[in-house]
């Protein structure tokens, strides 16, 4: 299975980074990158062919994969505009749908639309895939062997619940980042060394996220384990209850939502 990336990227690195460790060969990899300097390391790190512009031997391939900026995309892909034959186009720009890419490809159809996270940086990520419907098994176990180089992943059927998996996962390692954040400052409030705040805040979260996977309870179950009737926990949760956190959280995952519509309405206009 021959790739190309149109895209040179963190997100293009990681996902290099993760085939090299499955056994992909670097032969079997291309990256189409303007820049020189990300060439130059692409190709010093991976060993693999680096091209300034989209030539013959990019599209000798079985799967190209769209990894640059949503903004960026249409411009990226119009060399190639009514050139593909066969091939299985993967987005990993959030937001575009898939008409509109198919559009700009000349409305070539064979189409998977992705949405990984930033944890898949370091191979733990999570990422939300959607195809067309005119990709059959073997193209979406293709799409799906590649973005589990970098992490699990989950299929989404309905393509318009993908801007839901943006505001969930895709920005949700912010979400996590801010209550770390929020924990960090307590823990310095309460006179701990920098080193050790951030220590507390991050091994606590790592920790209970590591119990919540490996646990066969429910999460409200496991947040009931730790809290005592008048003890310390009941008394943080109260009040958070105060202050309706629970709340704020989902009302701005759905702000995040409505963002990522109102995002692909104006990305995929013409």
């Amino acid at each position: 299975m021959k790739i190309t990336f149109i895209g040179g990227g963190n997100m293009a690195v990681a996902l290099i980074g993760g085939l090299r460790k499955q056994g992909f060969s670097a032969a079997a990899i291309q990256v189409v990158e303007p820049f020189q300097e990300s060439r130059d390391r692409l190709a010093e790190t991976f060993g693999v062919r680096c091209a300034a512009a989209v030539d013959a031997a990019a599209l000798n391939c079985e799967i190209l994969i769209l990894a640059v900026k949503p903004q960026q995309l249409r411009e990226a892909v119009a060399p190639i505009r009514g050139k593909l034959t066969d091939q299985l186009v993967v987005s990993i720009a959030a937001g575009l749908r898939m008409a509109d890419i198919s559009r700009w490809l000349g409305n070539y159809r064979k189409v998977v639309r992705t949405m990984p996270n930033t944890p898949a940086l370091i191979g733990a990520g999570i990422t939300g895939l959607c195809a067309d419907p005119s990709v059959d098994l073997e193209g979406r176990t293709a799409a799906e062997r590649i973005l589990k180089a970098v992490g699990s992943t989950v299929w989404i059927d309905d393509e318009t619940k993908m801007d839901a998996v943006t505001a969930v996962s895709g920005s949700g390692p912010a979400y996590v980042f801010y209550f770390l954040e929020a924990m960090e400052a307590a823990a310095l409030n309460l006179g701990f060394a920098p080193g050790s705040a951030r220590q507390l805040a991050v091994e606590t979260f790592l920790g209970a996220a590591r119990l919540a996977e490996q646990s066969s309870e429910s999460i409200s179950t496991l947040r009931e384990r730790v809290t005592s009737k008048g003890g310390t926990t009941e008394a943080a949760l109260l009040s958070f209850g105060a202050n309706d956190i629970a709340g704020a959280i989902e009302q701005g995952i759905l702000a995040a939502e409505a963002r990522g519509r109102e995002l692909g309405d104006m990305l995929g206009k013409d």
